[in-house]
């Protein structure tokens, strides 16, 4: 927290794959920006000491290793074992400094993996009537436990997401509780209990730029990384 004051705006660390989109870092570095915060990209080549960090967003990717959570791989799921280590190691750090954490789509996820927690492999084999979305727009409806951090970020009960997972959590890691589901009742938000900032969402907010309440995850992510705002004061920022 300390960082803020000598360089002026927190520094945000966000991870990704490899070989992964730049699309989805360019989105995340903009939404981060336009909350007042630095962003720096972490991966399993470009490491980032944890250290430096004031926050970190876990970002959308392949699967994680279902061996991480006692489950079989299904043959289609397309992983990346270097890329779950790094983002395990750095909620390790995370933790330990109990630094501000966002998970987006697959990183909310490895905030549940990290927890002790286990994903469905594939929504669709247990919720048959969950629509197949595969899209950057809002389609999907999802309702927020008003008593959560996340209801006071966002300042809504319902509200449509986007959608671009197959997979989402099932056992809840150990702190954790779910704060938002989709109509059909699949976990879409998780937040830790005695945490000041640490959310995951299965939906992909950098790339709602237009709506502010999404955007809000990301201001209030850099202000409680600079240490002047806490989840109090969010609906206000």
């Amino acid at each position: 927290m300390a960082a803020f004051i000598a360089r002026g705006r927190p520094l945000i660390g966000v991870t990704a794959s490899v070989h992964g989109s730049r699309i989805a870092w360019w989105a995340n570095r903009l939404a981060l920006r336009r909350a007042g915060a630095r962003a720096v990209r972490i991966t399993a080549r470009d490491p980032f000491p944890i250290e430096r960090l004031d926050g970190l967003v876990v970002g959308g990717g392949d699967d994680i290793d279902a061996a991480l959570y006692g489950e079989t791989a299904l043959p289609k799921m397309r992983i990346d074992p270097e890329r779950d280590r790094l983002e395990l190691c750095a909620l390790d750090g995370a933790a330990a400094r109990r630094l501000p954490v966002l998970g987006i789509c697959r990183g909310s996820q490895m905030i549940n993996v990290h927890r002790g927690g286990s994903l469905l492999t594939d929504i669709h084999e247990v919720y048959e009537e969950a629509p197949r979305l595969r899209t950057v727009l809002p389609r999907k409806r999802i309702r927020i436990d008003p008593r959560s951090h996340l209801y006071r970020i966002l300042g809504i009960a319902e509200c449509r997401v986007n959608a671009l997972h197959h997979q989402a959590v099932d056992r809840l890691g150990d702190g954790l509780r779910v704060v938002a589901r989709e109509t059909v009742g699949i976990v879409q938000g998780i937040e830790a209990v005695h945490h000041p900032f640490l959310i995951g969402v299965q939906w992909h907010p950098e790339y709602l730029v237009a709506d502010q309440r999404q955007q809000a995850l990301f201001r209030t992510l850099a202000a409680t990384a600079a240490g002047t705002a806490s989840l109090e004061d969010a609906t206000a920022l």
